[in-house]
């Protein structure tokens, strides 16, 4: 499979983000006018967190906490799990279904590259298998 940076090669380069002192409700906008299901929390130019669908619903909703009052910096995740541009696309895979995440922000050093959701990598492995499919088809029929 190929280095997360030929993904990020593929898509919009926009950064879709959020500040920490945002309210969750900004965010959630930002999450239905963009159709994504997490966002970058981005501070300085520094990634210090993701704010996710699932952050919303087990610590807004389920909680009965109001999305207008609460900021993004107390409901993110702060632990976020992060790949560099040149993580193959399986490695990327396999962590997240070991972290059961479905976002993977891609830093380069400190300087953030994009995210990745599973996806871009489910459809790259689609891509790759339609290739060879293709190319198997090609040859019997050769």
């Amino acid at each position: 499979m190929k280095p997360v940076s030929e993904l990020l090669r593929q898509r919009d380069s926009t950064l879709w983000h959020v500040r920490p002192d945002d309210t969750v409700f900004s965010a959630l906008e930002v999450l239905a006018e963009r159709e994504v299901g997490a966002l970058m929390v981005i501070e300085g130019g520094k990634l210090v967190g993701v704010l996710s669908e699932r952050d919303y619903t087990r610590k807004i909703a389920l909680q009965g906490r109001n999305s207008k009052e609460t900021l993004v910096r107390e409901i993110m995740t702060r632990q976020v799990v992060v790949v560099s541009p040149r993580t193959p696309t399986r490695q990327c895979m396999a962590l997240m279904s070991e972290r059961r995440i479905r976002h993977l922000p891609v830093l380069d050093g400190g300087t953030v590259l994009g995210m990745i959701s599973i996806r871009d990598i489910l459809d790259d492995i689609i891509a790759d298998h339609e290739v060879t499919i293709a190319q198997l088809e090609s040859y019997i029929h050769s």
